[in-house]
């Protein structure tokens, strides 16, 4: 967490301010705390320098008085006035000197402040006033004795002797003193001139670095960055802005970057949803590009149904559920309703969104708590485009669904004997391919795209037979071998007619009629190869002309024709079974008994006997 913000530039900022700062404090109070010193260091001098000429004077006068000694006692009676008085005031100021600097204690007497002050200084001072502090313990005694005991008579002529032998020596420690005090505080003087250029040239430092972190931390991230904006600006969304930085800059260009991806990812969203020409397309492309902008595992379109005023499953793809294409939602509370079907699929997370026009678009997810506000935000912005281009999809797959219901009503015309024919065996294929989608090895190729293209097309099987001659489609008995061969040539016709629609559907950027072509051509087909009219045999039969073979022949034998009785349910299993592995593959004859019962539920309804 520290690490992190210590990579924003406002707390990089704050840390040198701090440092500075700090550096700053620093040298001022050292600075600050040595001129202090220095003000000490002047009074010791300044005592010194009196110690120094107090012992010289004193050694002056004795050598003066020597020359003059009294020669009477009224001589001696002035120098008691004059020069022993002075001399009581020397010593005593020597002494109070000696003994000050020696406690390291500035009495107020001696430095005229309110209080005392208390001094350091080095080792060498410290040494030199021990000795000039013995040096005068020795000169004083040595006073004392040559001066007497009688205070009121003392021997000025022995003091006088006395100080002139010995006051020199005394002098030159003072002196020695005083250097000593000068040295340190010349050493004290060089410690602050050493100090402040340390300080000058770390600041110095600080300020180069500083620069340098600014220039490659914000200067260069900035121009590359600004630059970088410039070329997306252009619309060039491709280009990602370099990131050199980890602090505010970065992040904003880490934004930026998200910005221009996520806008690059709504464009190709945008383009792929209005590529797709049906719904399935337009959903599974909105499956696997929203997952760029949210988390979405299924999605489905649901639409107002007029006669019950509820929801109805229109289209969805992604993760399979218990939900159904077709479902219709009649509670009061249909969306509660869908998130708890959707629940109980996996998918606990769910947001649904109203559509321009009409509708609701549902996402949902099998991660929980999955959706934000901004995920709903998101989505609120692009509704409209979504459901305009679903306007327009749906509008398509209306012609699609307008075509095949035309060209299968022709078919119908030609063949009088097709009755229900049509409906019923569109509503078997689609059951059949249904129940093979949910388990068995084609289960990975179906989905509910697959089935409903399934029923739409089975009833354009027989489309071919519109090209077909009345004398042979329409002959009451059996055919010869040339009526039969010209007969057999419907699947081509059929593929071909369908061909052409789809080349012209192509050239309007739509592909419609793929599974119409393979169940016109093939339906005819065997799955041993004895089939027409290009004998494919196995998987080379496509599989959704294998499932309308089965239907196709299963409603045929058990509906009525001019030519025979419609046949028992049974009867027509038996010969399913029968041909099973010749005519018929093996795993849709088996899905045809699984969903068997749904079979007879349309048998039963729309039966023609």
């Amino acid at each position: 967490m520290i690490s992190s913000r210590l990579n924003l530039i406002r707390y990089q900022l704050m840390v040198v301010v701090i440092l500075l700062s700090a550096g700053l404090a620093t040298s001022l109070t050292f600075t600050l705390y040595e001129l202090n010193l220095r003000k000490h260091d002047y009074l010791i001098l300044n005592l010194t320098g009196q110690l120094r000429a107090t012992t010289r004077v004193m050694a002056e006068q004795a050598d003066r008085y020597q020359l003059q000694a009294p020669d009477s006692y009224a001589k001696y009676d002035r120098d008691l006035n004059l020069y022993w008085r002075d001399l009581r005031q020397q010593s005593n100021l020597a002494g109070e000197i000696v003994t000050a600097l020696k406690t390291r204690q500035l009495t107020p007497k001696l430095t005229g402040r309110d209080t005392a002050i208390t001094c350091t200084w080095d080792q060498q001072s410290k040494h030199q006033m021990e000795l000039t502090a013995e040096d005068w313990s020795g000169f004083k005694q040595g006073l004392d004795r040559a001066l007497g005991d009688d205070s009121s008579q003392p021997r000025l002529t022995w003091a006088a002797q006395y100080i002139a032998k010995h006051g020199p020596y005394m002098a030159r420690s003072a002196d020695r003193l005083a250097l000593a005090f000068q040295n340190m505080m010349e050493g004290k003087l060089d410690q602050i001139r050493l100090f402040q250029t340390i300080t000058g040239v770390f600041t110095i430092l600080a300020l180069l670095m500083v620069a340098m972190a600014a220039h490659r931390r914000i200067l260069r991230p900035l121009k590359e960055t600004v630059s970088g904006f410039g070329r997306v600006a252009q619309g060039d969304l491709a280009y990602r802005v370099p990131v050199l930085a980890s602090n505010e800059i970065g992040q904003m260009t880490l934004a930026f970057n998200s910005l221009t991806e996520r806008m690059q990812a709504l464009f190709h969203l945008t383009d792929r949803i209005n590529q797709g020409r049906r719904l399935d397309e337009m959903l599974d492309f909105v499956l696997h590009e929203f997952r760029v902008f949210l988390p979405v595992d299924w999605v489905g379109v649901f639409f107002a149904e007029a006669s019950s005023g509820g929801q109805c499953l229109e289209r969805m793809a992604g993760t399979v559920t218990d939900l159904n294409e077709g479902e219709i939602f009649t509670t009061a509370t249909t969306e509660n309703m869908i998130a708890l079907r959707l629940a109980g699929g996996g998918l606990v997370s769910s947001l649904a969104i109203p559509l321009a026009g009409g509708g609701t678009m549902v996402f949902a997810a099998q991660t929980a708590h999955a959706y934000t506000p901004q995920h709903r935000e998101f989505l609120a912005n692009i509704a409209s485009q979504i459901g305009h281009i679903l306007d327009k999809t749906l509008a398509t797959e209306g012609l699609v669904v307008a075509a095949v219901e035309g060209l299968a009503k022709l078919a119908e015309s030609r063949d009088p004997e097709t009755g229900d024919h049509l409906v019923r065996m569109a509503l078997y294929s689609a059951i059949v391919a249904e129940e093979l989608g949910r388990d068995g090895p084609y289960r990975e190729a179906i989905n509910p795209a697959y089935v409903r293209e399934v029923w739409r097309f089975a009833p354009m099987h027989d489309i071919g037979k519109v090209g077909i001659a009345d004398s042979i489609l329409l002959k009451p008995g059996r055919l010869d071998t040339e009526e039969r061969k010209e007969m057999e040539r419907h699947p081509v016709i059929g593929g071909e007619v369908l061909r052409r629609c789809e080349a012209q559907m192509k050239a309007l950027g739509h592909s419609i009629f793929a599974i119409g072509i393979e169940i016109a051509e093939c339906h005819h087909e065997k799955f041993d190869g004895s089939g027409y009219p290009a004998g494919l045999s196995g998987q080379a039969v496509p599989l959704s002309a294998r499932i309308v073979a089965v239907a196709d022949v299963f409603d045929a034998l058990t509906s009525k024709r001019p030519y025979k009785e419609a046949w028992p349910v049974e009867k027509a299993l038996s010969v399913l079974d029968e041909e099973c592995g010749q005519h018929f593959d093996p795993e849709v004859v088996s899905a045809f008994h699984r969903a068997l019962p749904r079979v007879l539920d349309v048998y039963a309804r729309t039966k023609h006997v």
